[in-house]
């Protein structure tokens, strides 16, 4: 018998029969791009540790997200960047604050675009943490109270997922509750349901101005050498009413979103966080890799290991790229 029988590479002989047999390929119907918005006018002030990430004011987004619909990307996620902070976030559920008007105005602007928002209180705490804090505690069940108002205000001015990321347990059945009672039943909640004490999240947390002013968030945000835990709290989310399930960070928890893709019957996301976008930003810019090639490769591997959907930074550049 000739040897060998088998020449895998006949497959990869050019790039024809290279896209005929491709198993996973990403789409830009895959992405989701993030935006951090700010008060005052005529601002576009690039985060420094985010090269090509931006903080925007509610006139300047109007601009972008004309090019975000332009480039065929589905939806925008909306992280509010306040101009007053206290104890119990209270910015966060304001009827009139910076996320709730920049709902309105984008969809205005650009209404074929989905908008998700970020629903957590850090950002709106002036002690930087997802919660109501009494002492060194961050309470449970008075912050699921707040989160529950702050959808709510959120869903009123036209947000169509609902994304709650602070993780605290009872979160989605609270959230979920105040919308159905409001006749907010079509309203779709993706939860952060498998949120990881990282330290991916550095650069977010200088362009959301949300550094915890004391401790660390690893009381209520998962150990990363937990794996089973990730499924419980991803089936308690399902269970309480919970669409789309998200894993947070990506590229350095694909056995996790692959765990979860395997298990569940609803659409799994995947979130390439800040830190895992500056790597590579600033790889590229030492010449060290080659920055598109790196960017598409971890894309197509948070793709490849289950995730339907990618939260990524990435977003505007990749759907160019995948456009050609």
């Amino acid at each position: 018998m000739p040897f060998p029988i088998h020449r895998y590479r006949r497959l990869r002989k050019n790039q024809q029969i290279l896209r005929m047999v491709r198993e996973t390929t990403l789409l830009v119907d895959d992405l989701i791009e993030p935006y951090f918005i700010c008060e005052g006018k005529g601002v576009r002030d690039e985060i420094s540790s985010m090269p090509g990430v931006y903080r925007f004011s509610i006139d300047q987004v109007k601009k972008e997200v004309l090019e975000t619909q332009r480039l065929g990307i589905p939806a925008i996620i909306l992280f509010g960047i306040p101009d007053k902070k206290d104890a119990v976030g209270s910015e966060a559920y304001n009827p009139d604050g910076i996320i709730q008007r920049a709902i309105r105005e984008i969809k205005d602007t650009a209404p074929e675009l989905m908008i998700i928002t970020d629903v957590c209180v850090d950002e709106y705490t002036d002690h930087g943490h997802c919660g109501v804090v009494k002492g060194d505690q961050i309470l449970n069940d008075p912050t699921i109270k707040l989160l529950a108002k702050m959808a709510l205000t959120h869903a009123e001015a036209g947000a169509d997922i609902i994304a709650p990321s602070d993780m605290m347990d009872g979160r989605v059945q609270a959230i979920r509750g105040a919308l159905d009672n409001a006749n907010f039943s079509d309203t779709l909640i993706m939860s952060y349901a498998a949120k990881y004490a990282s330290a991916f999240y550095g650069p977010f947390r200088e362009a959301a101005d949300s550094c915890p002013q004391f401790g660390d968030r690893r009381s209520y945000q998962m150990d990363p050498g937990n794996s089973d835990e990730s499924l419980r709290e991803v089936l308690q989310d399902i269970e309480e009413g919970a669409d789309i399930v998200m894993v947070k960070p990506a590229l350095a928890f694909l056995d996790i979103i692959r765990r979860v893709r395997d298990e569940v019957q609803v659409p799994v996301a995947a979130y390439n966080v800040s830190g895992e976008y500056s790597m590579v930003k600033a790889a590229a810019q030492n010449d060290w890799i080659d920055g598109q090639r790196v960017m598409m490769e971890i894309l197509l591997s948070i793709k490849r290991a289950g995730a339907k959907m990618i939260l990524t930074y990435f977003a505007r550049d990749a759907a160019k790229v995948l456009m050609e």
